[in-house]
């Protein structure tokens, strides 16, 4: 992609890459969270910690039936809604780990529709369980984080410039966006 240039803090605390990025970084002109109407003025690290809980309040005690329910016609089963919060919590916080910790990371991306069946074996119960215990791992690390690492930025394939703060509201509003979806399903 470029070089990495190491900006005097005074103008920019955070190493950036020395691109069109960059550039339009410092513009303010990252990409649109595309779950930006669903995380709505909520505080994303709040709605981190919290939008497990209601999942969970929501499918924690579902039969197995239930988990086998869609909220439309040819849209993913409750438990694949899940599956899929599990492999995304994944992915987004490894690229928020990469990006905080070295400069000049570039993601990659990956098709949803690809990960959900590799994780097909798992039941509902399961699915919710590593979401849950691996949002509380994820929340205490996007907490722990310095303001250089929350806006350091990195590069995405599709979405451009982006920074770990960015990812963590796109998080948060990706678990509400599934969690009104879940609440459809009786």
């Amino acid at each position: 992609m470029g070089t990495v240039t190491r900006v005097p803090a005074r103008c920019n605390p955070a190493p950036v890459i020395d691109s069109a990025a960059a550039a339009a970084y410092r513009a303010g002109m990252l990409q649109k969270n595309p779950y930006a109407e669903d995380l709505g003025p909520l505080d994303p690290l709040k709605a981190l910690a919290e939008t497990p809980k209601k999942i969970q309040a929501v499918v924690g005690k579902w039969p197995a039936k239930r988990w086998a329910k869609r909220y439309a016609p040819g849209k993913w089963s409750a438990r694949l809604i899940v599956v899929h919060l599990a492999q995304t919590e994944l992915a987004l916080t490894a690229r928020v780990r990469f990006a905080a910790s070295q400069d000049g990371y570039v993601a990659q991306a990956f098709d949803q529709d690809q990960w959900v069946p590799l994780d097909e074996g798992a039941d509902g119960p399961t699915a919710l369980a590593a979401y849950v215990a691996l949002r509380k791992l994820n929340v205490l690390m996007f907490k722990g984080l310095t303001p250089k690492q929350r806006t350091r930025v990195f590069t995405h394939p599709e979405y451009g410039p982006l920074t770990p703060e960015w990812v963590a509201a796109q998080l948060a509003g990706h678990d509400i966006h599934h969690l009104k979806q879940l609440r459809q399903i009786k």
